[in-house]
């Protein structure tokens, strides 16, 4: 049956995720299990990145085939798992809800947004600095719609419009080389169903197909919401920054 095998052959080199090695932070919370099982059907190895003790669970479609731990503060430590990677998806955090004391916040913080730009800047310097490869690694990290509206949590809009900012700074400071190497993409979502939200209005599967489906488009701007405002309003936003970062900015000269 030469033609099916040929068939298989192309169905394998037109599959982007065919092989990638994926590397999840959060991947035992809702979305980052419906990652998980997207990006498993289609063909990709998942590292799951966790702060809490390594799930004992027989293995299922939507748990990683490998656990790394890890802590806030402590990222450098991923250092020989994050340099395997080919895809960094930051998709960890916490919402304080209504609760604004000095604890609440700084812990809001560190977990949504520093630990994720010192993770950030772990796997671009990683990545601008690797031999050269077919595809270019790439960095996924979810901000949240709450970058720029109300999520009925003060604390955690600020730490979130904060790791927002700066991915925007970062993606438009990126030379045109380093882009050929190393790609960014910011993940915009609304409510959806999970352990910090029971009551969001998106099933975490939805969001997850969507996501995967959006990056199989080459977007870098992912989002999925069902306010329409969000579609409007996030690529002006982001065409603002880029504007305003030109404008006052040099370029990058980091990693190269």
């Amino acid at each position: 049956m030469p033609q099916a095998e040929e068939m298989g052959q192309i169905t394998t080199l037109n599959n982007h995720w065919s092989n990638c090695r994926i590397g999840i932070t959060g991947a035992s919370g809702s979305l980052g299990r419906a990652l998980t099982q997207k990006l498993r059907s289609r063909g990709a190895v998942v590292i799951g990145l966790t702060h809490g003790p390594i799930p004992s669970a027989e293995p299922s479609d939507d748990a990683p085939q490998e656990w790394v731990q890890w802590k806030c503060s402590q990222e450098a430590s991923l250092k020989s798992t994050l340099v395997s990677l080919d895809v960094l998806v930051l998709n960890h955090g916490i919402n304080p809800q209504g609760r604004q004391t000095q604890k609440d916040i700084k812990a809001a913080l560190e977990v949504n947004a520093l630990s994720s730009w010192r993770l950030m800047e772990l796997f671009e310097s990683l990545a601008l600095n690797a031999e050269p490869s077919i595809r270019p690694r790439e960095l996924w990290v979810n901000t949240s719609e709450a970058e720029i509206q109300p999520a009925l949590s003060p604390t955690y809009e600020i730490s979130k419009r904060l790791i927002g900012q700066l991915v925007s700074l970062r993606w438009n400071n990126l030379t045109s080389n380093q882009r050929k190497v190393f790609k960014i993409r910011k993940l915009v979502l609304g409510p959806f169903r999970s352990e910090l939200n029971p009551i969001g209005l998106m099933s975490a599967d939805l969001v997850a197909s969507q996501i995967v489906q959006q990056a199989d488009l080459g977007l870098n701007l992912i989002i999925v919401t069902p306010n329409p405002l969000t579609y409007l309003l996030m690529p002006l936003t982001e065409l603002g920054r880029m504007i305003y970062s030109r404008l006052l900015g040099s370029g990058s000269t980091d990693n190269q």
